[in-house]
């Protein structure tokens, strides 16, 4: 776990170290790199591959808070915090309420998701967790019942996108900081 009181990017030693954030938990002192940082080419191609995604995403009829829904989702069960927080704040602005972002961990115990956000959260689940066969060929029946081909597509998209953002995010230990230093 990452001490984010003593977690600080130095940006006094190099180009290679700005990249990196210090982990001094438990008395070890290792440190990660920002991949994003490090190798940036790569990091844009994955912010243009993005943005082509949140168009089709947009073409496919998928309006923003379901988009954010489905980043919210799969990085729960990633467990990425800075996602987290990024695309809380993005749902927030895009209208979604506090009260469905509380339940999104639960959402097949509430009636508050549309069958159309169900079927799309099924399958940002299968997405992520793609080793369940008998769970991707359920969420692909429920989709396909709800949503068009191109919001199958779309939504699958979607999520295969955050998994790859949630990686960077995680494996290097992006901060999540708080409001002040925003």
């Amino acid at each position: 776990m990452i001490d984010l009181g003593t977690a600080q990017r130095t940006a006094a030693s190099g180009p290679a170290r700005e990249s990196r954030l210090s982990d001094t938990t438990a008395g070890t002192a290792s440190e990660r790199v920002f991949i994003d940082k490090q190798s940036p080419k790569a990091y844009h191609a994955m912010t243009e591959t993005a943005e082509a995604v949140r168009t089709v995403a947009a073409e496919a009829g998928l309006d923003r808070t379901l988009v954010e829904l489905i980043n919210l989702r799969v990085s729960q069960i990633n467990r990425c915090a800075y996602c987290l927080d990024v695309h809380t704040r993005a749902a927030l602005r895009a209208g979604e309420s506090t009260r469905r972002l509380g339940v999104l961990s639960a959402w097949r115990d509430t009636g508050l998701f549309t069958e159309r956000e169900r079927a799309a959260l099924l399958l940002a689940e299968a997405t992520t967790e793609p080793a369940d066969a008998a769970a991707q060929e359920s969420a692909y029946e429920a989709a396909r019942q709800t949503l068009t081909d191109d919001e199958i597509s779309a939504a699958i998209w979607v999520a295969i996108t955050i998994n790859a953002f949630n990686r960077v995010s995680i494996l290097s230990k992006h901060p999540v900081r708080d409001a002040t230093h925003r």
